[in-house]
C-alpha cells in the first residue's frame, strides 16, 4: 500500500475542507501507483470532488501531473506530498463539440424552411441559397459524426462555464448570423443582386462547389490521420504524418477555413466574410501555439520545412 499526503493548491476547497490529509492507495506499490489512483482516492473520500475537477502537481510546482504517470516516475516517494487544485464543474469535451455544432444544425433550417417568420411572407430559394443551405448541413452534420467516431481528445473535460463561449462562436457565427444574411429576400431567385450574376450561374456555383468539396474531404481525411496516431485509451503523442502534413502542421485548420471561404466567395456576404476571417484568425492563433509545442516536445525530429497553418507562409 502507498500512501502520499494531499494539500490544497493556495485557497481551501470548499468541497474538500479536509485537506491537507493523508491518503492511502490500497492494493499498489510506489512503482505502479498513478496520479489517476490518487485522484481516485481523493474522490473516494470527498465525493464530490470527482477526478474531472482535480488537478495534481508536485508540491510547489505548476507542472500538471497527467493521470497515466506513475507516482515514482515524479519523484514521489512513499508519503509524499502533492497538491490539488480545484478546477470546478466539468464537461466532457465530446458533450461540449456536439452541442457547438448541433446550434447551426437547428438554426438553419428554421430560417431556411420558415421565412415567413422574419421577412413576412415566403422566400423563393435561388441556387446559391440551396446550396449554401446544403453546405452548412453537411459541415456540421460531418462535425457531429466525427465528434461521435473520429477525434480523440487530449483532455477528457473542460470548465462547464465554457460552452457558453465556445457555443456562441458556431451558434451566432455561422448559425444565426450567417442564416440571416444568406436565406433572406437579397439572394433569393428574384433578387436583382441574384439574377443575371455570376451568383445565378451554375458554372460559377459548381465551381465553388468543387472548392468546398474539396476542402471538407479533405479535412475528414487529415482529422482521421490525426485519429489514427493516438491509441485509443491514451495520450501518446507523435509526429503527423501524411495528407497535407508534408507541408503544415494543422491541414486540418487550413481547409476548414478554405471550406468557409469558398461560401464567402461565392456569396460575396460580409458576415460570411466576417465568419471566415474570425475563425481562420482563431484556427491560426492555435495552430502557431500548438505548432511551437510540437517543435519543442520532438525537437530536431520535428520537419522544419513546415508551417503552422498556411503552406509556404505561416
Amino acid at each position: 500500500m502507498v500512501s502520499v499526503t494531499v494539500s490544497p493548491a493556495g485557497r481551501p476547497i470548499s468541497i474538500a475542507r479536509g485537506l491537507p490529509s493523508q491518503l492511502d492507495i490500497p492494493g499498489k506499490q510506489l512503482e505502479d501507483a498513478t496520479v489517476g489512483d490518487v485522484k481516485v482516492a481523493i474522490a473516494k473520500k470527498f465525493r464530490k470532488f470527482y477526478p474531472a475537477r482535480q488537478r495534481i502537481t508536485l508540491k510547489d510546482s505548476k507542472v500538471v501531473l497527467h493521470d497515466e504517470v506513475k507516482l515514482a516516475d515524479a519523484g514521489v516517494v512513499d508519503g509524499g506530498e502533492l497538491s490539488v487544485k480545484d478546477l470546478g464543474h466539468q464537461i466532457s469535451w465530446k458533450t461540449v463539440f456536439l452541442i457547438e455544432y448541433a446550434g447551426p444544425l437547428v438554426i438553419h433550417p428554421i430560417l431556411y424552411y420558415f421565412p415567413n417568420l422574419l421577412w413576412g411572407g415566403p422566400v423563393y430559394h435561388s441556387m446559391l441559397q440551396r446550396f449554401v443551405y446544403a453546405f452548412v448541413m453537411i459541415h456540421f452534420a460531418k462535425r457531429e459524426l466525427e465528434t461521435l467516431f473520429v477525434h480523440r481528445f487530449s483532455h477528457d473535460t473542460m470548465p462547464i462555464m465554457n460552452i457558453f463561449k465556445n457555443s456562441a462562436h458556431y451558434h451566432l457565427g455561422s448559425g444565426l448570423f450567417l442564416a440571416l444574411s444568406i436565406y433572406g429576400p437579397q439572394y433569393s431567385a428574384m433578387s436583382p443582386y441574384v439574377r443575371g450574376t455570376s451568383r445565378n450561374d451554375p458554372l460559377f456555383i459548381w465551381a465553388c462547389t468543387a472548392v468546398w468539396a474539396f476542402a471538407e474531404v479533405s479535412n475528414l481525411i487529415t482529422h482521421i490521420n490525426l485519429s489514427n496516431l493516438r491509441p485509443a485509451g491514451t495520450r501518446k503523442r507523435a509526429i503527423p504524418q501524411g495528407y497535407g502534413f508534408s507541408l503544415v502542421s494543422f491541414p486540418n485548420y487550413f481547409f476548414e477555413s478554405l471550406g468557409w471561404l469558398s461560401i464567402a466567395y461565392m456569396t460575396g456576404s460580409w458576415t460570411a466574410y466576417g465568419f471566415f476571417f474570425i475563425s481562420t484568425g482563431q484556427m491560426y492563433l492555435w495552430a502557431a501555439k500548438k505548432h511551437v509545442a510540437y517543435k519543442k516536445e520532438f525537437g530536431s525530429a520535428y520537419p522544419k520545412q513546415r508551417k503552422a497553418m498556411f503552406p509556404f507562409i505561416a
